[in-house]
């Protein structure tokens, strides 16, 4: 993160952003780790998010080949690899992974930051067959810091219930990072709405390809985005493309949460008439 100075003589934070969209190699988790270390070692960023279960691929046949592949927190394959890649590289990465805690096992969102320091979201919202295979989320939906910049976490089918972007805006979230296997298509166009009903910027790193096992088949939409807090598309992917853009913003433009010069978004809420 560093400063710029705008016309009027204030210095305002810039931070450098992005995403890694890819195609996973299923269930070859050393090649895809090597793949990503490879790749973030030849940028200057801040924050790099990366695919839900990037590292395994999504589709198992069962529970049991999944727990194979799920690794504890923060001592397997997949955290090392990241933690070594942020402290060497000053980088802060947010990536997916299987997690397995004692008999438990989580699709879960992992934030590194380049002082070493990590922290977890269990995804909520389990999607389709992912309830035969996970076991549900059991963590808040919190911020964490990222220097002065504060950050939350989503998952893939997050993204659908509004409640949850809201619960991390009104924790104070600038930036949501989310993490994604996204299959359905209009996923995208719905995270512009999160984006500006909350105005926060949001990070949406998919994945490419497709996944085949027995009679069925995955395909994945890619076209990873970034958005800003008014809505307003800052980069797109393409559908099928390898890609790692990084583009600099201003994280406190989201701090301001007014649509019109009468118009906030926390104080004019109606939580009198609101029920849950």
């Amino acid at each position: 993160m560093r400063c710029l100075a705008k016309g009027s003589g204030l210095e305002i934070k810039v931070m450098r952003i992005g995403f890694y969209q890819f195609t996973p190699i299923p269930k070859k988790v050393k090649l895809n780790l090597d793949r990503i270390k490879s790749a973030l070692s030849h940028i200057q960023a801040d924050l790099i998010v990366l695919p839900e279960l990037c590292a395994t691929g999504y589709l198992f046949t069962s529970r049991s080949e999944l727990s194979k592949y799920a690794e504890p927190v923060p001592d397997g394959p997949s955290c090392m690899t990241f933690l070594d890649l942020c402290r060497t590289y000053n980088l802060n990465i947010v990536f997916g992974m299987a997690e397995r805690n004692s008999n438990k096992i989580y699709n879960t969102a992992v934030l590194i930051t380049a002082e070493g320091k990590v922290h977890c979201y269990r995804k909520a919202h389990l999607f389709l067959n992912e309830k035969d295979r996970f076991d549900p989320g059991n963590t808040r939906f919190q911020v964490f810091q990222i220097n002065s910049t504060k950050v939350g976490m989503l998952i893939c089918f997050d993204y659908f219930f509004p409640e949850v972007a809201r619960s991390l805006a009104l924790a104070g979230a600038q930036i949501i990072c989310h993490p994604s296997n996204l299959v359905l298509d209009y996923a995208q166009k719905m995270t512009f709405t999160r984006a500006a009903e909350n105005r926060m910027f949001w990070i949406l790193a998919n994945r490419t390809g497709r996944e085949e096992s027995g009679a069925k088949t995955i395909i994945f939409t890619g076209r990873s985005q970034i958005v800003g807090p008014d809505g307003r598309l800052l980069y797109r992917a393409g559908s099928d493309t390898e890609e790692l853009p990084v583009i600099e913003i201003a994280p406190s433009d989201a701090l301001d949460k007014k649509v019109t010069p009468r118009n906030d978004l926390f104080s004019d809420r109606r939580t009198d008439l609101y029920q849950s």
